[in-house]
């Protein structure tokens, strides 16, 4: 399934029930945003309910004027009361459905049918933030799953875990997400930073998380979202030196020679990939 965001590098959720809120998404220039029916809007039959007519005309809204931004919502977890009627506010229109709290093949199998059922092929965003999601990664990063998150907050309570400033707790789980996800192929986002205002929080939280292979950060509030792009987009300075060094694999292939050495040291075909990859990140092709 081809992703119409390869490689967001910002996913910035406001509450399904804040239209207010909702409207202001587009000017923190996210890569793209999620209008969330779940953990943002209070639990009751009645608030869900309104929360989804909110949704369902913010969402149209946020499409007609910015056609470029890319739009999901989440609905609630698989096998919650609200999952079935969350599936009405989806239109084809959208980027994609976030679905939180996969634990399964057999949960994809599940959203896939409710999709078909509704004559919908959208690309899902998984969920992996309990135990058993974390646990059964792989097996979940099929289609129609087009990408992933962790969730460590709602993974670190379903293990009766404490939350620490150092994340420790969560480093297995984290990289096991990131791993499973490369396998699967698709691009994983990185967990919140709920240390609101504390900038250099959310900056040693990306640093970690792109270190381990995140794609991108979750964001939840509009400022986190320019200290996403600085961290897990590739800077100038990146994207300067994979272009040298592209241009060095070049001119050694036309003079026939085969290893060579590239500011102090010998390339190889990994150091190329990743010189390649950063740049298609920023939208180059070499």
């Amino acid at each position: 399934m081809t992703s119409p965001i390869p490689r967001p590098r910002s996913v910035l959720f406001a509450p399904g029930n804040r239209a207010e809120l909702i409207a202001k998404l587009p000017r923190a220039e996210p890569d793209a945003v999620v209008l969330d029916l779940e953990d943002a809007v209070p639990s009751g039959p009645e608030a869900k309910a309104a929360a989804r007519t909110v949704t369902r005309d913010a969402a149209r809204d946020l499409i007609a004027a910015h056609p470029h931004l890319a739009v999901f919502v989440r609905v609630n977890a698989v096998h919650s009361p609200f999952f079935g009627d969350d599936l009405g506010v989806l239109t084809p229109e959208l980027a994609g459905v976030v679905v939180p709290k996969l634990e399964s093949a057999a949960d994809v199998r599940l959203v896939a049918q409710a999709l078909s059922g509704r004559g919908l092929s959208l690309p899902v965003m998984a969920g992996l933030e309990t135990g058993a999601g974390v646990w059964n990664a792989r097996e979940i990063l099929v289609p129609p799953v087009a990408w992933a998150y962790f969730g460590a907050e709602d993974y670190v309570t379903d293990l009766g875990g404490q939350r620490t400033v150092g994340n420790l707790e969560v480093l297995y789980a984290r990289s096991r997400v990131a791993l499973a996800a490369r396998l699967a192929g698709v691009p994983a986002l990185d967990i919140v930073v709920t240390r609101l205002g504390d900038e250099a929080a959310f900056r040693e939280d990306a640093a970690q998380g792109r270190a381990l292979g995140y794609a991108g950060k979750l964001c939840i509030h509009p400022a986190q979202v320019p200290l996403a792009h600085e961290h897990f987009g590739p800077t100038d300075a990146e994207a300067e030196r994979a272009r040298r060094l592209l241009g060095a694999a070049h001119e050694a292939a036309q003079s026939g020679r085969g290893a060579f050495s590239f500011e102090g040291q010998m390339v190889d075909e990994p150091m190329m990939a990743r010189a390649r990859a950063t740049l298609h990140a920023r939208g180059e092709h070499p």
